[in-house]
C-alpha cells in the first residue's frame, strides 16, 4: 500500500461533483453568518465521534459496497475527502496592547463575525487490488489540534483586531477489502468504510452537555470517497448486468450512496456520496461558480445576491471568505452570462443550435408528419367559456358542492402536502371547483378563519383538495 494517488486527471471530472457535494450548504444566502438557515449547517455526510452519535441520531462512519472487475495487476486509488470545520473568533485590538473577544468588527468592506469554517482535508491511498483480496488494508489518519491567529488590518495598516482560529483534533480510519464473487467473471465485491475514531467523549474537558457545535469540530464534514481502478471496471449500482444483478443487490451502503463518474461512459471511476446521485452526475455547464446551494438556481441566486444591500454585502464579506466570492462573482457578472443562466434545452438541439446535427435517437421528435397539430390550442382564452353551470358544482357523499359551499378539510395523507396536515378538520369555503386537461377534478378554497383570505381570493391563490378529501358541512 502507497499513499500516492493515480494522476490528478483521473479524478478530474468527478472532482467537479464532489466539489458540490462537500460544500453543499456550506453557506447559504443571502450569506450571512446572522441568516437563520446558516446556523444549523452541514446535514450530510458528517462522521460524528462514536460516544456522542448514538444519543443523537448522527453515525460515526459509512460504509460503501460495490461490485468491480478489475483486469490484471490492477491497482486501486482512493481518495477520502471532508471538510475540518474550525472556529473563527474575533478580536479587538485594545490601547493596552491586548486583544478581547467582540460580536462584530467593523471594517470599511465588511464585517467580521465569528463563524465555523471548513478547511478541505483529503485521504489518498493506492493500494494492489490483489492485497485487498489477501485481507482488510486499514490506513488511520489524524489531524492534529491547532491554533493560528490572523492580524485584521485597516486601511492605514494598523493592526485594529485578529481572527483566532481553534481546530480540534480529528481521527479517522480508512478500511478496504475486496471479495471474489461466486460469478462467471473475474469480479469482486468492494468494501471501503469510513470511520471516526476519535476517543474524545462528550464528559471530555467538562463537555457533559455538549451540543453539536462542540463536536462539529472533531468531526468527519461532507465526508465522501472518489475511488478508481488503474484498469477494470465499476458496476453500475443502478443498472447492472444481469449477470450481476443478484451480487449488486447484496451490497450494503450505510449512509452514503455510489455511483460511476467521470467521463460520460466511463466505469472506472466511482464517487460515493452521501448524498443520493444518479451514474455520471454533472454540472451544469451554464453554471459558472460555486453558490453552495445545490437547491437553487444559480439564476435566482445570481439575482438575489445583487440585489443585497451594501450593509448586507459587507455582512456576507465578513462571513466568510467563499461568501465574499459569491457576492464579487454576482457583482461582476456581465449580462450575456447571466443570460446564459436563463434555462437551457438541451434535447431541442435545432431550436437551441439549428446549426447543430440531430442525433438520430431524437430523429422522431422533429418528425413533422408524427407531430399532433390541433388547429386550435388545447384551451383558448378567446373561446373559453367559463360559465358552465354543469362544470360549476359537483356532488359529493350525494351534496351538491360548489363556490361558497363550506365543507371540512380531510387532506389524504397519500399525496397532500405536510403543512395541509395541520388543517385536518378546518373549515373552509370552496371558491371554485376546476377541472384538468387529464379529467381531474380539484376544489379551490379559502380556510375560514385566515385572516389573509380577502387577499387570497383578488390574487387568486387558494388551497386545492380533491373531492375525497373533502367532506360537506350539513345546512351549509
Amino acid at each position: 500500500m502507497t499513499t500516492t494517488a493515480l494522476p490528478a486527471s483521473r479524478f478530474a471530472v468527478a472532482r467537479q461533483v464532489a466539489d458540490a457535494v462537500l460544500f453543499e450548504g456550506y453557506v447559504l444566502y443571502p450569506y450571512r453568518a446572522s441568516a437563520a438557515k446558516n446556523r444549523l449547517r452541514w446535514q450530510f455526510g458528517v462522521l460524528v465521534p462514536p460516544a456522542w452519535g448514538p444519543a443523537h441520531g448522527e453515525h460515526s462512519f459509512q460504509r460503501t459496497e460495490v461490485v468491480m472487475e478489475p483486469r490484471g495487476a490492477a491497482t486501486l486509488a482512493v481518495e477520502l475527502r471532508f471538510l475540518h470545520a474550525q472556529r473563527r473568533t474575533v478580536e479587538e485590538a485594545r490601547p493596552d496592547n491586548s486583544f478581547a473577544a467582540v460580536s462584530e468588527l467593523h471594517l470599511p468592506d465588511r464585517v467580521l463575525v465569528p463563524w465555523d469554517e471548513g478547511t478541505e482535508e483529503r485521504v489518498e491511498m493506492t493500494v494492489p487490488v490483489a492485497e485487498l483480496e489477501e485481507g482488510e488494508v486499514c490506513l488511520p489518519f489524524v489531524r492534529p489540534a491547532r491554533e493560528e491567529t490572523e492580524p485584521v488590518l485597516d486601511a492605514d495598516g494598523r493592526e485594529v483586531g485578529r481572527l483566532v482560529r481553534r481546530t480540534e483534533r480529528a481521527d479517522g480510519v480508512l478500511r478496504l477489502r475486496a471479495e471474489q464473487l461466486d460469478v462467471p467473471y473475474r469480479a469482486f465485491r468492494l468494501t471501503a468504510v469510513v470511520e471516526n475514531t476519535s476517543d474524545w467523549t462528550p464528559d471530555t474537558e467538562g463537555a457533559a452537555g455538549a451540543d453539536r457545535d462542540v463536536v462539529l469540530p472533531r468531526s468527519l464534514v461532507a465526508a465522501h470517497l472518489l475511488m478508481g481502478l488503474s484498469a477494470g471496471s465499476f458496476l453500475s449500482m443502478t443498472d447492472p448486468p444481469e449477470w450481476a444483478k443478484a451480487s449488486v443487490a447484496t451490497c450494503a451502503n450505510r449512509h452514503t450512496w455510489p455511483v460511476l463518474a467521470g467521463e460520460p461512459g466511463s466505469s472506472d471511476v466511482v464517487l460515493s456520496s452521501p448524498i443520493i446521485l444518479e451514474d455520471h452526475p454533472g454540472i451544469a455547464p451554464e453554471s459558472i461558480g460555486a453558490m453552495y446551494d445545490a437547491t437553487e438556481i444559480d439564476e435566482i441566486l445570481a439575482l438575489r445576491t445583487a440585489a443585497l444591500t451594501d450593509q448586507e454585502k459587507r455582512e456576507a464579506r465578513g462571513t466568510d471568505a467563499r461568501a465574499a466570492a459569491v457576492i464579487d462573482l454576482a457583482e461582476s457578472m456581465p449580462p450575456e452570462v447571466l443570460e446564459r443562466l436563463h434555462g437551457a434545452v438541451r434535447a431541442l438541439r435545432e431550436i437551441t443550435d439549428p446549426g447543430a446535427t440531430t442525433p438520430e435517437s431524437f430523429a422522431e421528435l422533429f418528425d413533422e408528419d408524427a407531430v399532433f397539430k390541433p388547429d386550435t390550442p388545447w384551451w383558448d382564452p378567446a373561446h373559453a367559456d367559463p360559465a358552465d353551470p354543469a362544470r360549476d358544482r359537483i356532488l359529493i357523499d350525494g351534496t351538491s358542492v360548489g363556490p361558497g359551499s363550506r365543507v371540512v378539510l380531510r387532506p389524504g395523507l397519500r399525496r397532500t402536502d405536510a403543512q395541509d396536515l395541520f388543517l385536518q378538520g378546518a373549515t373552509a369555503q370552496v371558491e371554485a371547483v376546476l377541472h384538468d386537461v387529464d379529467g381531474g377534478v380539484h376544489l379551490a378554497v379559502t380556510v375560514e378563519g385566515d385572516p389573509g383570505a380577502d387577499i387570497r381570493r383578488e390574487q387568486g391563490r387558494f388551497l386545492y383538495f380533491q373531492p375525497d378529501e373533502v367532506a360537506p358541512l350539513e345546512g351549509a
